[in-house]
């Protein structure tokens, strides 16, 4: 039986260029104000929130209250005004039900669906059933359709990967990594292979060129030795080059590493290292935020990227030119309000001159430098109580 386009629509995904990634910086800003306005007993309201950060509209506002009540949550639930313009149902984060699986794989399939668009209405309306029911009206809300092929055909779908290791969970999962719930390109479902760890919320993302250099090499073995032993989880794309050194070294180490990659979770990319893709579902994690079968493409690294940038504490760049997805993930890291760190090697490239002279970047010599940088975050962050970094 053939299947339905299976794949979502990278061009309404990616991170293309300066003006897209602006304007996720312009979303986060609006959400750490209403944040601060909460913390100080003065919520601002959809009309204020929207005028600060105009021309936009209150539902784009609300939008934004919804992800900083998100992120304010200290558990399931997030504690915000209990009355008046902000209040808001809780979202609730749970188990799905095979059913409710099913029905957002079969809704993520359907033509046109804009992800992001199906992270908002997961989130707003804090059930599948319930945003389906709102997004499709037009078309026939899935849950209404018996029988409903393209659900039933999902739910085999999800049977079979589960068989071979893989699951899916979405933003409305408690499993869900809460580093990731704080960017805007969180993705609406992860696909998971290998184990989850809570210690990854202060992992450290390793990345660089696919064609490094000798010396790049050796400074990533050496900053993923030194991050494995100090319990760190080592996050990397699984591409050649300093990917690469950086798993395997990781791995070697008895340490745990986390491959974020940009294809279906079931595809090796490149093709010579689906070993090492398969040791790291063993002993760690692989995780994708495209569906099983999606094959590379031009836009899903730079959204792999967007992932793996969000998912880590801070991010190693270790040797990477202009055109890199290591330079797009510094850039994207910076806007997560993530702390990066450049190789000084990095500093005969314009790009990376320019970068350094941002807030929250550390031009470092080596990975002893990367590893006292790492101390001074923990010391310096009111949730750093758990990390321990040496």
């Amino acid at each position: 039986m053939s299947q339905p386009a299976a794949h979502p629509d990278p061009a309404a995904n990616a991170p293309k260029d300066d003006e897209v990634t602006e304007e996720d910086s312009v979303n986060d800003r609006a959400v750490a104000a209403y944040r601060l306005s909460v913390q100080a007993g003065s919520p601002l309201s959809e009309r204020k929130l929207a005028s600060m950060f105009g021309p936009t509209s209150r539902r784009w506002a609300r939008t934004r209250i919804i992800e900083a009540r998100r992120l304010a949550a200290p558990g399931p639930e997030c504690e915000m005004p209990a009355s008046g313009e902000h209040a808001f149902a809780p979202i609730h984060l749970f188990m799905m039900t095979r059913e409710e699986q099913a029905a957002l794989l079969a809704w993520l399939r359907r033509p046109k669906v804009v992800w992001s668009t199906v992270t908002e209405q997961l989130e707003e309306h804090g059930s599948v059933q319930e945003a389906t029911a709102g997004a499709l009206s037009a078309q026939g809300a899935l849950f209404d359709i018996e029988p409903a092929d393209d659900v039933q055909r999902a739910a085999a779908d999800l049977e079979r990967w589960e068989h071979a290791g893989i699951r899916m969970i979405s933003v409305l999962d408690q499993e869900y990594p809460s580093n990731l719930r704080m960017i805007h390109q969180r993705p609406p479902v992860l696909f998971l292979h290998g184990t989850i760890d809570q210690r990854d919320a202060g992992s450290v993302a390793v990345v660089g060129t696919r064609q490094a250099t000798p010396q790049g090499l050796d400074q990533a073995r050496n900053l993923a030795t030194g991050l494995a032993a100090r319990g760190v989880p080592v996050i990397s794309g699984l591409a050649a080059g300093i990917d690469t050194a950086a798993h395997t070294t990781a791995l070697a180490a008895g340490g745990r590493t986390v491959a974020v990659i940009g294809t279906g979770i079931d595809r090796a990319y490149p093709a010579q290292n689906a070993a090492l893709q398969q040791e790291i579902t063993v002993k760690g994690l692989v995780i994708s935020q495209f569906l099983p079968g999606a094959p590379p493409t031009k836009t899903s690294f730079p959204m792999r990227n967007a992932v793996m940038s969000g998912y880590a504490l801070a991010t190693v760049v270790i040797e990477a030119a202009y055109q890199s997805g290591a330079r797009m993930q510094a850039r994207l890291a910076l806007q997560h309000g993530r702390h990066v760190f450049l190789m000084r090697s990095l500093l005969q490239h314009d790009w990376a001159r320019g970068y350094a002279e941002r807030p929250g970047v550390t031009v470092v010599d080596n990975a002893g430098h990367v590893f006292d940088g790492l101390q001074r975050l923990a010391a310096q962050s009111a949730e750093s109580t758990e990390l321990v970094w040496a």
